[in-house]
């Protein structure tokens, strides 16, 4: 299996081309307790500053967004509730948009992933954006690292057969941004967070 990062040209893409992109490509974590590495099924978008649902909507620069403001392919962690939550920037200098990853396939360290989560059922164990960090060992400390090198990365994966692409899920206050169709998964795939219509 290729694990070498991809290059920094790859994140320098439309930030809904990258959404796709990112599907089937391996999210590689190396930590103390071991490596852990699964399968890209799920992704959403966000296009600030004209998304209303971003964190950057209106150009909004705070401490949590700035990376958003950086180039492309730096880590964007952020805490929603008690989870933490794993996107990619995107759009490049001073364009602040980003990829939230939303569910994986598990590949490598699965063991290590249950532990972490304490449950045994393959299926719950990366199928949501807080799941993932939690079984992966992604933290907010994470925050701003590229994603060319160790200890967190993206590698080359598996070219998804076919891919869906529908609303995202839990946005809600925020007018017409609420039915944009920026959520995409691998089809038929059992690690998607939840299944709706294209």
């Amino acid at each position: 299996m290729e694990m070498d990062p991809l290059p920094a040209e790859f994140y320098n893409q439309p930030t809904l081309e990258l959404a796709r992109a990112l599907l089937g490509c391996l999210l590689v974590k190396e930590t103390a307790e071991g490596m852990t590495a699964g399968y890209i099924v799920e992704t959403e978008a966000y296009i600030g500053p004209g998304d209303r649902a971003a964190h950057s909507y209106q150009n909004r620069r705070t401490k949590r967004t700035e990376v958003m403001f950086q180039r492309s392919g730096l880590v964007y962690t952020y805490l929603m509730h008690t989870h933490c939550l794993f996107n990619v920037v995107s759009g490049g200098e001073e364009k602040p948009e980003a990829v939230l990853v939303r569910a994986l396939e598990p590949v490598i360290g699965i063991e290590l992933m249950k532990r972490r989560r304490g449950i045994e059922v393959l299926t719950n164990l990366t199928n949501g954006p807080g799941k993932l960090t939690k079984s992966m060992g992604i933290t907010i400390e994470d925050y701003g690292h590229a994603l060319t090198s160790s200890p967190l990365f993206i590698a080359r994966g598996i070219c998804p057969e076919s891919i869906s692409a529908g609303k995202r899920i839990g946005i809600n206050n925020s007018g017409e941004a609420k039915d944009y169709p920026w959520r995409f998964w691998v089809t038929n795939n059992k690690y998607v967070s939840r299944h709706q219509k294209t």
